[in-house]
């Protein structure tokens, strides 16, 4: 009895370890095979932008969407187990690549320029020269950003567009005499590689088909286009929410008003030429037309470019008595007032407890 219950253990052992064996086997198969090239004999090449700041998760779904991968689950896999640190940018990839092939590639940061140039709403100048950059190799930020200022070029546009373009731009007062007229578009060009001027005048004409809509309305309300696009791109900077704009354009049409100064965070950054998260009391002191602590009205020009919400705002800003407003930065909601005793007590409730 006792050797017939041993025989029957040892075969369920021996059942259990082939099955283990058995799966292993077919594991490791599934898993080489996921990790070799999708379709080794494929010539299709795919552009795969990878954002900033996403995770090794995020990029794998992404490439699985693209068709260049078998499996964003056993990507990721990969990616964790070997530790690999994948660099954000523009990869040509294939579906002839292994996984090993493509996470070295992607390790290797030696990206492509993109096929579109991408320009997003808020960007500066000095932002949109280093997009630019990036999308034709060729040019350099820096010369890129010697086009924009050189006063010869400016004088060009603005016989060209003079319906949008003023001498304005160009007064001294000006960091950046096209701050604002680069519309935030996606583009696309016909050259191979368009020169700096090329590019520059493609996003002046964007903005100059939206002044023109704008035209009558400006005439009506007598702006100019410099002031227009200055109040767009501030309201720009501030707003967090599309249904904010209104109201945080009425707030600085109210203090224009009662001649009360501005005090917008942003154009003090832009006078700095710094990108921070947070201004600092010193930081407020700086020597500038810019700074809308110091110096009552508009600053003398934008401060970025501006999309058509912004700009919609400007023209059209909500009717309210409010002269405060502050942002709650893990809500995102805005909060508005119109005395400084109201706005102080919802920053003590809504920022100094709430952050």
């Amino acid at each position: 009895m006792e050797k017939k219950t041993s025989k029957i253990i040892t075969v369920v052992i021996v059942s259990i370890v082939v099955l283990l064996l058995l799966i292993a086997g077919i594991s490791y198969f599934y898993v080489k095979s996921e990790l070799d090239a999708k379709s080794p004999d494929s010539d299709k090449k795919v552009i795969v932008e990878i954002p900033n700041g996403v995770s090794s998760k995020q990029i794998a779904e992404l490439l699985e969407n693209k068709d260049v991968i078998s499996s964003a689950r056993i990507f990721s896999f990969y990616v964790k187990y070997n530790n690999s640190n994948l660099k954000a940018g523009n990869y040509q990839l294939s579906p002839s690549m292994s996984v090993d092939q493509i996470v070295s590639k992607i390790q290797s940061g030696k990206t492509v320029p993109p096929e579109k140039l991408v320009i997003p709403e808020g960007y500066t100048v000095d932002q949109i020269a280093s997009r630019i950059a990036e999308f034709e190799p060729k040019l350099s930020k820096k010369a890129v950003l010697k086009t924009m200022d050189d006063p010869a070029f400016v004088k060009e546009m603005i016989a060209k567009y003079p319906d949008m373009l003023s001498k304005k731009v160009l007064h001294k007062s000006v960091l950046h005499p096209l701050e604002g007229y680069l519309y935030p578009a996606t583009y696309e060009f016909k050259q191979t590689h368009p020169t700096a001027e090329q590019i520059i005048e493609e996003m002046l004409k964007a903005t100059s088909v939206k002044i023109t809509d704008y035209a009558p309305q400006l005439k009506k309300q007598k702006k100019s286009v410099q002031a227009f696009l200055t109040m767009s791109s501030i309201i720009e900077k501030e707003a967090t929410q599309n249904t904010d704009r209104a109201k945080i354009a009425s707030v600085f049409y109210n203090r224009i008003k009662v001649k009360m100064p501005l005090q917008t965070d942003p154009t003090v950054l832009y006078a700095l030429g710094k990108h921070k998260t947070r201004t600092y009391y010193k930081d407020l002191e700086v020597d500038s037309p810019y700074n809308t602590y110091k110096n009552t009205g508009l600053p003398p020009g934008p401060i970025s470019n501006s999309g058509v919400t912004s700009m919609e705002a400007a023209l059209h800003p909500a009717k309210t008595d409010y002269l405060y407003f502050l942002a709650n930065s893990k809500t995102h909601k805005v909060y508005f007032s119109k005395t400084l005793e109201e706005h102080n007590a919802l920053k003590e409730k809504h920022i100094s407890q709430g952050n």
